[in-house]
């Protein structure tokens, strides 16, 4: 007869005895653990061919080493290597005795989950998708009632099933947030010496428990290069999040479970909510919810113009003072090649994409508000009937929303879908949202051909044609990636979508710390960029734009805007623009425009700094205002809003196909993004043209 060693864990007052007793018939002893006086009680039944031992170990809500229950009942896990790990749920109290049972996952142990008390949940209008429920959170779900002896035969089937299947990783595990991830991952690196710790724990388990503190796990005598990392970890996390990072970390067990409860669980009568749930009976609503969410992303393109203006005209006409002393080093009216190069390639170039830095941080700002408040993880809950509409799960609006700031994170955040085939989906169209880069392209085009006129005003509310236009431009990118994702996943990614938890943590009030370094970190990023990959190509853009030079005898009798587009014309950019330009121009886009966009395929924000140095603006008070003068006068609004249309969807820069062939391991899938957003932008732009001519007629 073959033997399986089960383990019986659950909340005080789950019903645990009444479970064991059911299960033993009262045929067990008592005795103590090894050198504590908590009791210890064992018993036995036989099920079909098995002799099943059942140990009742302590009731515990937590497995953190805070009281001497929850120790025993976690050493005796870790060190007897029970076959089985039964977890008696209160199901009338759900989310607060799944806490217990989202601890035993992490800790990869073989689960069932026996759901007592099911008449309770029942009278209380709670009724369970135990099937999604068993899916989302890798463990067999029994139903039973014990003090009527309901369930027991099931869930003793369960237990057989659990024990004979292979042991595997699981799948699911709980994503804590970048900030906490980053730190857990520098902890387990530092680990790896420490061999028969992790042997034993696994290297993220114990980066957790060494993150929370655990005075058991602490006192195993980890080398000063792991403490020193768990500190440094440690103090990082409380200036970003003000809090402490058990704190944060129980936060984001408890959004996993309330996550999967919002898949799984329905009430049919009014429960109790703590004011997180209340708040998303309004904020997550099936009918609020979406107008909601495109009401505060109107917000935040209000709030980015509204504020940005002032800060970007200061930096306008710091870069135009800038250009003009610099230009004075020089006799007037002197040709020099330095100067040339660092008033109209550097200034000119790099000047004309750092004045949009204020708009850029306050776009981040409000972001990162976002995100640290737990917004944009309702924002995912929100999208999610949209997604599995569209073959997707919610989750993968997660990388999608990242893609705000950058896809190139965004793209290494699609690591938090186990489905291969959801990856690559949400890989391919996460450049379809507009990122940081694209917007100093917005910034330049919509005040140029766009009057700031208000649309419409509710109350304080008002609705601006620059935020409108912005909104727009968002809302399209979104739209196309979720009709891409459609078409994606009915023809190249076809298969089932597999189920994840969408993980709700409370709601916090963001720090002032926390939001600042969030925003500073992606602002820093967009500034570094700017002096060093969009400073290199303003250069390599400035050289082929000023050379070959023209002969001064072909220039005699032009006036100024005409020797410059002589020059112009006859350089290496000119030439491949005037090559391209046949392509080009059945979507309203001339020569000028065609070089812009060869920049842009480095870097987004480099269409803008080539603009500036196709004008040679460099001298110019205050670049973008005379760039924005000189592209009203040479196009018109609709081939504004085209040349945005174009740059929002067409393909992205180097370093997100990099990233692209690196996530998905092949340059197949990588040229496969960048020519299929290109031939798409091309395509839409195209029809989007001809559309507002026939309307302008």
């Amino acid at each position: 007869m073959k033997k399986i060693t089960v383990a019986i864990a659950g909340n005080p007052n789950s019903g645990k005895t009444t479970v064991f007793n059911a299960l033993t018939g009262m045929r067990h002893h008592v005795g103590n653990y090894p050198g504590v006086t908590v009791e210890k009680k064992e018993g036995a039944c036989k099920h079909e061919d098995y002799e099943i031992t059942f140990v009742d170990l302590p009731g515990t809500y937590s497995l953190t080493a805070y009281s001497i229950e929850e120790i025993v009942a976690r050493n005796f896990i870790v060190d007897e290597h029970p076959d089985v790990v039964v977890d008696i749920v209160d199901s009338s109290n759900l989310e607060r005795n799944l806490y217990l049972a989202v601890q035993l996952m992490e800790m990869n142990v073989p689960l069932v989950l026996a759901f007592n008390m099911s008449d309770l949940a029942k009278s209380k209008g709670m009724s369970f998708d135990i099937e999604q429920l068993s899916q989302l959170l890798e463990a067999a779900i029994v139903p039973m009632t014990a003090n009527k002896k309901e369930g027991i035969n099931e869930l003793l089937q369960a237990v057989v099933k659990t024990a004979e299947a292979p042991k595997k990783q699981r799948t699911h595990t709980i994503q804590y947030g970048k900030e906490i991830e980053e730190e857990l991952e520098k902890i387990q690196n530092t680990l790896d010496s420490e061999h028969d710790l992790v042997t034993k724990y696994g290297s993220r388990w114990l980066a957790l428990k060494l993150l929370e503190h655990d005075k058991e796990i602490w006192e195993k005598g980890h080398n000063k290069e792991v403490l020193h990392a768990v500190k440094n970890s440690t103090e990082h996390l409380k200036i970003v999040f003000d809090d402490d990072p058990q704190i944060m970390i129980a936060d984001r067990r408890y959004g996993f479970i309330s996550g999967a409860c919002q898949e799984s669980v329905k009430h049919t009568v009014e429960t109790r909510h703590d004011w997180s749930d209340k708040i998303d009976t309004v904020m997550i609503n099936r009918v609020l919810g979406i107008p909601i969410f495109v009401i505060l992303m109107y917000l935040l393109f209000q709030l980015t113009f509204f504020l940005g203006q002032w800060p970007m005209e200061w930096m306008e006409r710091f870069f135009g003072w800038l250009s003009v002393n610099v230009a004075a080093l020089w006799p007037a009216g002197s040709e020099s090649a330095l100067k040339s190069l660092i008033v109209d390639g550097i200034i000119g170039g790099v000047g004309g994409v750092i004045v949009f830095l204020p708009n850029i941080l306050l776009l981040f700002l409000a972001i990162a508000f976002l995100e640290d408040s737990g917004y944009m993880a309702r924002a995912a809950f929100i999208m999610d009937r949209i997604m599995h509409k569209i073959g997707l799960h919610g989750k993968s609006f997660m990388p999608m929303l990242i893609g705000l700031g950058c896809s190139v994170p965004a793209i290494m955040a699609t690591r938090i879908l186990e489905n291969r085939r959801n990856r690559l989906t949400t890989i391919m169209i996460i450049p379809l949202v507009s990122c940081g880069a694209r917007l100093p392209i917005y910034m330049l085009i919509i005040p140029a051909f766009f009057a700031n006129t208000v649309l419409l005003k509710f109350g304080f509310l008002k609705i601006t044609m620059h935020a409108f236009m912005l909104w727009i431009i968002y809302m399209i990118g979104i739209l196309l990636a979720i009709i891409c994702a459609r078409i994606l996943r009915s023809t190249v990614f076809q298969g089932e979508t597999t189920p994840f938890v969408m993980e709700l943590p409370p709601y916090r009030m963001p720090t002032l710390k926390g939001v600042v370094i969030h925003m500073w970190d992606r602002g820093w990023m967009y500034l570094k960029k700017a002096g060093t990959i969009i400073l290199a190509i303003s250069i390599i853009l400035w050289a082929a734009a000023s050379y070959p030079k023209v002969d001064p005898k072909n220039l005699e009798g032009l006036s100024e805007s005409q020797i410059q587009t002589e020059k112009l014309r006859n350089s290496i950019i000119g030439g491949i623009g005037h090559a391209i330009e046949p392509i080009i121009k059945p979507i309203g886009f001339d020569y000028k425009i065609g070089t812009a966009l060869i920049g842009a395929l480095a870097a987004k924000e480099v269409f803008v700094a080539q603009l500036g140095i196709v004008y040679s603006l460099g001298e110019s008070e205050g670049t973008s205002k005379a760039l924005r003068k000189k592209l009203k006068a040479d196009y018109s609004p609709l081939q504004g809003f085209c040349i945005m249309l174009f740059c929002l969807i067409s393909a992205p820069c180097m370093a997100t196909i990099a990233m692209t062939k690196r996530e998905t391991g092949s340059w197949g899938w990588a040229i496969f993004q960048l020519l299929g957003l290109t031939t798409l932008a091309y395509v839409v732009t195209f029809f989007a043209y001809r559309i507002g001519l026939l309307m302008s007629v």
